[in-house]
């Protein structure tokens, strides 16, 4: 593979890419929540339960995306989503 970059490193002379040579690059990453190898079925995980995991962490907010402050918006858009959320719920919706 000397001299073969990322993306044609599974590929034959033909432009296909090799089954067995994909499965063994994604089993040579190791799980990123258990650290054990992960499997071609659930990859990147290791398994079902690695991958609910890491929904999990995802849909409770413990995986964020850094920004800026919430005063900072230039055109009030939170300003006015957080009066709205404020205000007493409305009838007419």
């Amino acid at each position: 593979m000397a001299g073969k970059t990322r993306e044609t490193a599974c590929e034959n002379a033909n432009g296909e890419i090799d089954a067995a040579e994909a499965q063994a690059r994604h089993r040579a990453r190791p799980c990123p929540i258990c650290k054990a190898p992960s499997a071609y079925d659930y990859r990147p995980f290791c398994s079902r339960r690695c991958a609910d995991v890491d929904l999990s962490r995802w849909l409770s907010g413990h995986y964020a995306i850094p920004g800026g402050d919430a005063d900072e918006d230039e055109d009030g858009d939170l300003a006015r989503t957080e009066d709205l959320m404020r205000s007493e719920p409305r009838d007419d919706i």
